[in-house]
């Protein structure tokens, strides 16, 4: 005897059938966009550009990069707070967003532990410190015996409050034990044209900002902030070997989602985000940004987040960097 359904049932096992079936397609089965909390032009943006391209064409889908500049970057990470957990939403987030604003800033709209799960860390560039050509330094050890010598005397310059620049000289005036005077500027441009100039006397920068200053020998490299010495300058020690014991300061960039996302989701995700940084023209690409691709899991990922968030929270305690509003 075959099942007896009355109309208004037959109506919406109809209605229900597409749903169903919808949800039952494969991710991504619609456009998937990444929000960049900061301008177009950067590296910040270039990256994920990068990436997405080569996602759109493995996934037959479009990724859109959309900017939300503003705020530290805190602006796009609110938008990419309240995104549906579906993983159609990514955000590009990079050391600050994720391991010192939510020290830097009271009362963020959001909650970097509860309302994001961390995909992978995509990349990262090491820090370089330089001077002036006028400080009569020539390296690392040099600067900081001059700076014993004349507390007070040195600048350095960084791209705002709580920034990455700003945070690494603090942190060297820790770890050193010497005394310089921090000048925040509205951005990274005015900051090196004031370098530039010698209105400064030295600044942590990315190498690619850098670089060409370096070359052409109006600015003097005297240290890497990271671990290893840095093909492109490979005669400049890092801060570790010039006598301090574990001084890093490398900026990355990772993508997170929303938390909720199905596990698959994220499981697609990473693994679909790693393959692309395996590709050789992608790490070229990124080679010519001054970016060292990573590709770690979300556990190791996480863990990353969690030991900046330590570094930095313990690093504007003692030099008292005080949050703001």
């Amino acid at each position: 005897m075959k099942p007896f359904f009355p109309p208004f049932a037959a109506i919406a096992l109809a209605l229900a059938l597409p749903a169903i079936g919808f949800a039952q397609q494969p991710y991504p089965s619609k456009p998937v966009r990444i929000i960049v909390p900061f301008a177009a032009g950067g590296v910040a943006d270039l990256l994920p550009r990068a990436v997405g391209q080569k996602l759109s064409e493995k996934w037959g889908q479009p990724v859109i990069v959309e900017n939300k500049p503003g705020a530290s970057g805190n602006i796009g990470m609110a938008e990419g707070a309240r995104a549906a957990p579906d993983g159609y939403t990514l955000v590009l987030a990079p050391t600050g967003n994720l391991g010192v604003n939510p020290f830097l800033f009271r009362n963020l709209p959001f909650d970097t532990a509860k309302d994001f799960a961390p995909i992978t860390a995509l990349a990262s560039s090491p820090n370089v410190l330089v001077v002036h050509p006028s400080v009569p330094a020539k390296n690392f050890r040099e600067l900081i015996a001059y700076a014993k010598a004349n507390p007070g005397k040195l600048n350095f310059a960084s791209p705002g409050e709580g920034s990455g620049a700003h945070l690494a000289g603090a942190l060297l005036n820790i770890e050193a034990g010497i005394k310089s005077t921090h000048i925040p500027y509205n951005g990274i441009a005015p900051a090196v044209t004031d370098i530039l100039a010698g209105n400064v006397q030295m600044m942590f920068a990315g190498i690619s900002t850098v670089l060409p200053h370096i070359k052409a020998g109006k600015l003097v490299a005297l240290a890497i902030a990271s671990r290893q010495r840095n093909p492109q300058l490979p005669d400049v020690p890092t801060v570790v070997e010039s006598g301090i014991p574990d001084f890093e300061v490398t900026s990355w960039y990772g993508l997170i989602v929303r938390s909720g996302t199905p596990p698959q989701v994220l499981e697609k995700l990473h693994r679909d985000i790693v393959e692309v940084l395996k590709l050789e023209d992608v790490r070229a690409r990124l080679a010519g940004l001054g970016l060292e691709p990573i590709g770690n899991t979300p556990e190791a990922f996480e863990r990353m987040i969690a030991a900046e968030s330590r570094k930095w929270s313990d690093t504007m305690r003692k030099a008292n960097i005080q949050p703001q509003q």
